[in-house]
């Protein structure tokens, strides 16, 4: 089906939601000069209500990029020093007893905000990298059997660097699946990493950022996600994907069900922001690498030695991907 047919049964977005997408974007562009693409996921990550991972070296901007999405939202965000010494306490809150009232109060930490950067997630124990399993999926914290909420919207922001594995916890197959994207920053390129030199003085860019969007405005535009069409082919293009990761002759373990939805997620929410009412193939491609590469598993990967995260395992995931769209016809 050609691009006009889907565009006459598109889904009802309101012009609000493309402006907030747009809004956000502008702003994050502030900071994060020359990556347009990682600009693009960040914001993506964020409309879709998913939780983003950059893996990358120190210094390229990935928490820059936490802090510009924080500002553009014109809220706080948390930043939380993942050590192999952190408890889950000091992530998601404790019990203390008051002895004036004779009686328990808790007390939240850290994820009790819209925006947690967790720097190095995995140098955090594999018990406090659990502690965020159901806070990222369900938005929710239970200490001592009671639950406590999260306000909306909420988005984790976890960083880890793949060159260094020495005293680290390789993130397990749950722990991924509830990151949305996995992206890297990258080097700048020339040009703009001239510019930077050149006029880079004492104030950051980040902090000349503004509060573009209210949270409110994000929480509605988040809602209306859900209302872009997405039409049966490309519904089949989606799935022929996620259905070739469990076959390919490459790979150990495909995508999940759960992937499949959040891939299509991610795609709805590229749409909205490229100003589009319904999907078309090239959401679907685009995202494939970065919603897909981490969440399967390649033959003969070593996740003791941390063969998830490492360079090499990475790129050859993406290879992979990029092997099976090849392979896949696009629907017209």
């Amino acid at each position: 089906m050609a691009d006009t047919a889907r565009e006459k049964k598109a889904g009802t977005v309101s012009a609000q939601a493309w402006d907030v997408a747009q809004k956000l974007s502008k702003a994050v562009s502030i900071a994060l000069a020359g990556k347009p693409e990682v600009v693009e996921r960040a914001v993506v990550t964020l409309l879709a209500r998913g939780h983003l991972l950059i893996e990358d070296v120190p210094g390229v901007g990935k928490t820059t990029l936490a802090r510009a999405l924080a500002r553009a939202l014109g809220t706080d965000f948390r930043r939380v020093q993942c050590t192999s010494d952190l408890m889950p306490s000091e992530l998601l809150g404790v019990n203390v007893f008051n002895a004036s009232e004779r009686r328990f109060e808790f007390r939240p930490g850290p994820v009790f905000t819209h925006v947690l950067v967790a720097d190095e997630i995995n140098r955090a124990t594999p018990k406090t990298q659990s502690a965020l399993l159901e806070v990222m999926s369900e938005r929710q914290v239970t200490v001592d059997g009671v639950t406590h909420a999260l306000a909306e919207p909420f988005a984790v922001i976890a960083t880890q660097n793949p060159d260094d594995m020495a005293g680290t916890y390789p993130l397990p197959d749950s722990q991924l699946d509830r990151f949305l994207i996995r992206t890297a920053v990258g080097y700048p390129a020339a040009e703009v990493e001239k510019r930077i030199l050149a006029t880079r003085g004492g104030a950051e860019p980040v902090d000349t950022i503004e509060s573009a969007v209210t949270l409110a405005q994000l929480v509605e535009a988040q809602r209306e996600v859900d209302a872009v069409s997405v039409d049966d082919s490309v519904i089949d293009y989606a799935y022929a994907i996620v259905h070739a990761t469990r076959t390919h002759e490459g790979i150990a373990q495909g995508v999940s069900t759960r992937g499949a939805l959040a891939f299509l997620k991610a795609a709805r929410a590229r749409a909205l922001v490229m100003r589009r009412g319904y999907v078309i193939p090239d959401d679907v491609s685009e995202l494939a690498s970065p919603v897909l590469a981490h969440r399967i598993r390649l033959t003969g990967a070593d996740l003791g030695s941390g063969g998830w995260a490492s360079d090499s395992r990475r790129d050859d995931a993406s290879r992979v991907i990029h092997e099976i769209l090849q392979r896949i016809d696009v629907p017209l």
